[in-house]
């Protein structure tokens, strides 16, 4: 993440932490945000993705549940030790993110994280573990509590640990 970082998180996150809680921003930007990270992240050869001006971000590659195939998904996350925290939000919609179920059924991965990659195993985090994790994750965006409260599901919590 560049140095100016934290000063446009601290200028500019209370502000897109609004837009990214509004119900059309929640329709509109699955369609739109992944696909501009992607694009910045390949112009600038894995330098910016829009997203980690904000808030760390990977890209987490999973194998399709269904299809069988690669899946890329940039995702917002929090790094914890030599590991991350990732949240199946899907921007507050009521499914869950495919990525979420492509890892429960094969749960190795890999993560692109500052230009590095990592082979990593996604574990589902439950119970009295999650809940401590959710709070320090809504430290990080505090969108994850207005998504959680307007769905009915569990926004999934997933930590992603290195092998």
């Amino acid at each position: 993440m560049s140095a100016q970082s934290p000063l446009i998180q601290r200028v500019f996150g209370p502000v897109f932490q609004k837009v990214a809680g509004a119900r059309w921003f929640r329709r509109l930007g699955p369609g739109v945000v992944p696909k501009l990270d992607q694009m910045l992240h390949r112009v600038t050869g894995g330098r910016l993705m829009l997203s980690q001006l904000l808030v760390p971000t990977l890209y987490l590659t999973t194998v399709g549940a269904k299809s069988g195939q690669e899946r890329i998904t940039p995702l917002l996350c929090m790094p914890e030790g030599d590991g991350w925290i990732v949240v199946g939000s899907n921007f507050g919609r009521d499914r869950h993110p495919a990525w979420t179920g492509n890892l429960l059924k094969a749960p190795e991965a890999t993560v692109e994280y500052e230009k590095k990659t990592y082979k990593v195993i996604g574990t589902l985090l439950e119970g009295g573990e999650r809940a401590e994790i959710w709070t320090r994750l809504n430290e990080i965006w505090p969108v994850y509590t207005k998504y959680q409260a307007e769905v009915d599901r569990e926004l999934r919590v997933f930590r992603l640990s290195p092998c």
